[in-house]
């Protein structure tokens, strides 16, 4: 008679481990699909709608995850709270991210709800939970010095402990010192606000109040966690997925949020083996927007555009430099004497390149705001009209990135705090206090501008010599 085996006794091929684990490995890939990724995402977008309906007040994605759980007609703006500055240990304001375009609307409508989601897990973002607290924390004392009763901490107690608390509190005396620093203009932005701002926490678990809910007391930052919290694997979940939004470079094939929105219907009928094919074609056939934004004044005379410029051509009273993500040989950059084409590639050796571009950037910028005397005779000088005022277009594939750090390294070099145009260029010498209150200026004029950390350390490294 056959004798029953111990489990212990069991031994299992090599060849079928590796089986096992490859198996394991195709069901994970399976439940991560883009199709339950899209799925996911358009399920926590109509609890954000209950949201917005429960609270009554204007949707702000957190960007770079909350756009996708918003439709794009019922976004009304954008904020940059990282989960970084929440950290355990970090808790930093972080003074590049200001995010002070949102007291605008939080004073008009009593209120925001800010939307981001999180990884599985959690219960909530560290941007929700810690960066966005602190946030309220500092400005409420900025903005209202001598009322202590607003200057209290307020973080979510089952996502932060009294200990977590404290320490975040202790640091808020040093972020406020940081803020002051920046000399922004508080009366301007005290006359945003009629009461001070205090967050509120709503997840999928909580139970939304009745619709337009007035806080007598305070404006309500409303903090929405959009994803479902998921303590164990995605195959016991039927294919959701908590904070599918993420990590887009890994899974969107170059989809964004408004093409998503704008195709969803088609993008969730169509089966799996079939998705990549169509985002692909949806990414490349996508209807450039005719109405493309046109650039930005972050200064002065200076402004900031992506390319393809909209517009009319610039006229020879406009410096433009533009920056195009292949690297060029710098001997064929200046194509005129308004006219600079930049290649200095993509991502981040283009940041680093642009550490040895600045020279060049900057040498040509001077020489057009002031050029040297020339013999040649008012009628046939092919210059900048004296009687138009003269101006600074800079542009990159975003508008956002290269274009502003190099706007920032010209601000410093050739203007004052007051805007004024320097007589003399220093080669080097700046501060880290000087180029955080110029960059704190761009930021307040320009929210959406996101220059990467390579960036701004070139530039830093430019400025400061």
């Amino acid at each position: 008679m056959a004798t029953a085996t111990a489990t212990s006794e069991l031994v299992f091929s090599p060849q079928a481990n590796h089986n096992f684990s490859r198996i394991l490995s195709d069901l994970k890939r399976s439940n991560l699909s883009i199709t339950n990724r899209l799925r996911s995402i358009r399920e926590d977008a109509d609890f954000v709608s209950e949201v917005a309906t429960a609270f009554a007040r204007p949707l702000i994605a957190n960007e770079r995850c909350g756009s996708w759980y918003i439709t794009p007609d019922n976004k009304a703006g954008s904020a940059y709270f990282k989960s970084t500055d929440g950290h355990t240990g970090q808790w930093r304001f972080s003074t590049r991210r200001l995010n002070l375009n949102l007291l605008g609307i939080i004073g008009a409508n009593d209120g925001c709800v800010i939307v981001d989601s999180t990884r599985r897990g959690k219960r909530m973002p560290d941007a929700l939970s810690k960066t966005v607290p602190i946030w309220c924390c500092v400005l409420n004392r900025v903005l209202f010095p001598e009322t202590p009763a607003f200057h209290e901490l307020y973080t979510p107690p089952n996502a932060v402990s009294q200990s977590e608390h404290a320490q975040m509190e202790a640091r808020i005396p040093e972020h406020v010192a940081s803020l002051k620093e920046l000399s922004i203009n508080v009366h301007d932005l005290r006359r945003e606000l009629k009461k001070p701002l205090r967050p509120i926490w709503v997840t999928q678990e909580s139970q939304l109040l009745p619709t337009n809910h007035v806080f007598d007391d305070f404006h309500p930052v409303i903090c929405c966690t959009s994803s479902r919290r998921v303590l164990g694997g995605e195959m016991s979940e039927g294919g959701y997925i908590q904070g599918a939004g993420d990590d887009t470079e890994n899974w969107a094939l170059g989809l964004t949020p408004p093409l998503f929105w704008r195709h969803a219907d088609i993008l969730l009928s169509t089966p799996e083996a079939d998705l990549p094919d169509l985002v692909r074609s949806l990414v490349l056939n996508q209807v450039a927007d005719i109405n493309a934004p046109a650039p930005r004044e972050i200064a002065p005379s200076l402004f900031v555009g992506c390319l393809p410029l909209a517009g009319p051509p610039a006229s020879s009273s406009t410096c433009t430099i533009v920056i195009y993500s292949k690297t060029t040989d710098p001997s064929t950059w200046v194509k005129s004497p308004s006219l600079m084409e930049v290649g200095l590639g993509r991502h981040k050796i283009a940041s680093r390149n642009l550490r040895l571009a600045l020279p060049n950037i900057n040498n040509f910028v001077r020489q057009f705001l002031v050029p040297k005397p020339r013999p040649t005779p008012p009628s046939e000088d092919l210059g900048a009209n004296p009687s138009e005022p003269r101006r600074i277009l800079i542009a990159c594939d975003t508008g956002k990135d290269l274009s502003v750090g190099i706007a920032l390294a010209l601000l410093c070099q050739n203007f004052d705090s007051e805007g004024n145009l320097k007589p003399d260029v220093q080669p080097s010498g700046h501060t880290k206090s000087d180029i955080r209150i110029k960059l704190s200026r761009i930021m307040t004029a320009f929210p959406e501008a996101n220059p990467s950390r390579a960036t701004l350390q070139s530039v830093n490294s430019y400025l400061m010599g």
